[in-house]
């Protein structure tokens, strides 16, 4: 199946995070694609985190709106409840 990329969402996780693959497992369910920024390779990544959060646990999805408006959204439960409604 392949899978729709969805514009304006970027998650900042790591592959070995039980939480972050929480919200990779429901990404490949619902069949969707988002930008991905490990935090731990990329120190652009790292910094933008810090800068938002002020923290740099993930994961966390920062989501840019229509508006332009940027939410970044930490914990996994609410990610994947997010993405389920708006993307399942």
């Amino acid at each position: 199946m392949a899978k729709t990329h969805v514009d304006g969402l970027t998650l900042y996780a790591t592959r070995w995070c039980p939480f972050c693959i929480r919200v990779f497992r429901t990404l490949d369910t619902l069949g969707l694609e988002v930008d991905i920024a490990d935090p731990t390779r990329d120190p652009a990544a790292r910094d933008a985190l810090w800068q938002a959060r002020g923290r740099g646990t993930v994961p966390v999805l920062r989501i840019e709106h229509p508006d332009g408006e940027v939410e970044w959204m930490p914990e996994s439960a609410d990610i994947v409840t997010w993405l389920r409604a708006h993307h399942g």
